[in-house]
């Protein structure tokens, strides 16, 4: 029979190694849907694209607006024809309706999911903190590249289609206590 004194010491490292992985398991699956493009996640590139093959892909782009953001956001273009490999620049417009000042915070993804390991991002506005003055209007570009690897991989053979799609959501910042 185990101790009371070691039970309590048991117990409270167990709800401390659970509170403890409960805290990192958001970085921690983050970090993985980066590295394996897992959930249509894209990759995120230093650098531009050095290698271009012939294989060509229509890129599609999508964008929602959360319902409490009164924002429009679209693309600039619906669709565009890139060589795997090739640097591509894309553009995206948001609108801010309100009278106020407002910001709004994109997320992304990469359909069909097995393509995001190979959808890189080499800038972007996403996870960024966007301030829009009221009645503003701002352009937003995304500069990306299939990865070369695309080619060789046989189970993209039927993938001549890949979407990119935002959906921009109300930030509202945490503000520290003034002293």
């Amino acid at each position: 029979m185990i101790a009371p004194r070691h039970m309590r010491v048991l117990l409270i490292s167990i709800v401390v190694t659970m509170l403890a992985m409960a805290y990192a398991s958001v970085p921690l699956y983050r970090l993985f849907c980066q590295k394996t493009g897992y959930g249509g996640t894209p990759q995120i590139a230093s650098a531009p694209s050095g290698k271009v093959t012939d294989r060509e892909i229509t890129v599609r782009f999508n964008a929602d607006v959360h319902r409490d953001l009164p924002w429009q956001f679209r693309p600039q273009q619906t669709e565009m024809k890139v060589k795997v490999g090739e640097n591509a620049l894309a553009f995206f417009e948001a609108e801010n309706f309100s009278d106020k000042p407002i910001c709004g915070m994109a997320t992304y993804n990469v359909t069909p999911d097995k393509a995001a390991v190979y959808f890189n991002k080499v800038a972007c506005f996403c996870f960024e903190e966007q301030i829009l003055s009221p009645q503003q209007k701002v352009e937003m570009p995304v500069q990306f590249f299939i990865d070369s690897d695309f080619a060789l991989d046989p189970d993209l053979k039927d993938v001549k289609t890949i979407t990119l799609s935002y959906t921009f959501f109300k930030y509202n910042k945490q503000r520290k206590p003034t002293k």
